[in-house]
């Protein structure tokens, strides 16, 4: 690869100069080198360098939090492009949902007698779920924890959630009270993979509490294919009471 003047790596990435000598000037991306007259020139090294930086941005890192990022070995370029594209198959699969309902919704709104309340109702809440309980920032805060806990612990995590659902089922179903000490293990156990999914962040866990509460435990899991037995959100509310009231 030729060696590319800001100008013309700003014209092939969407850039502007501005931004790519900002980026030079704060350590973020250095050029390789600089032509006799003083221009920049970058190379391949920094070409996929520069590439690690627009993920994680897109990824909703600031530009201090890349920095960091881009002296870890762990978030080598393909580690980072992994992230990117886990993020946006989500962003993919939520727009697809949405748009499956939405489309639905268009037709059945033209048809005599037009769309039933539960099918409006279904797409208002799809598009808005998230956005009711969390701001843009801790949507991003999110992201961010995801990025660092890394995809093979969240799947540990939710095997984790699995059996401990289970194993508060079975407590309920050998009749244990929420406030026995077995059952408070689990509670325990519950707070510290929510704390593990909050990153200890009060306020993302605040926002958590009150999506749950609002929406319905039951409900929530649902959708995320998680069905409880009738009994066991509510059993489960009140042994985390007793957890907390414990102290």
């Amino acid at each position: 690869m030729t060696d590319m003047k800001v100008g013309e790596l700003a014209r092939a990435t969407g850039l502007t100069v501005r931004t790519l000598h900002h980026y030079d000037e704060i350590g973020l991306l250095r050029p390789a080198s600089r032509t006799p007259s003083g221009h920049r020139l970058y190379g391949l090294d920094e070409v996929e360098r520069l590439q690690r930086i627009a993920s994680l941005r897109h990824l909703g890192f600031s530009l201090e939090q890349v920095r960091d990022c881009l002296e870890r070995p762990e978030f080598s370029l393909p580690h980072v492009l992994e992230l990117h594209l886990d993020r946006v198959d989500r962003e993919l699969e939520r727009g697809a949902r949405l748009r499956t309902l939405l489309a639905s919704l268009r037709a059945r709104v033209s048809e005599p007698g037009g769309a039933s309340v539960e099918e409006i109702t279904e797409t208002i809440d799809a598009t808005l779920t998230w956005a009711r309980y969390y701001s843009a920032e801790q949507l991003e805060a999110l992201e961010i924890r995801r990025a660092e806990v890394g995809e093979e612990r969240i799947a540990e995590v939710q095997q984790e959630w699995q059996v401990l659902y289970s194993d508060f089922e079975t407590a309920m179903t050998d009749g244990l009270p929420p406030n026995a000490p077995a059952v408070r293990a689990l509670a325990e156990r519950a707070a510290a993979l929510i704390s593990e999914f909050t990153g200890g962040d009060a306020g993302l866990a605040q926002s958590l509490d009150t999506m749950y509460r609002q929406e319905g435990g039951q409900r929530t899991l649902a959708r995320h294919g998680t069905k409880l037995p009738d009994g066991l959100w509510e059993y489960m509310g009140e042994a985390r009471r007793a957890y907390l009231a414990d102290g």
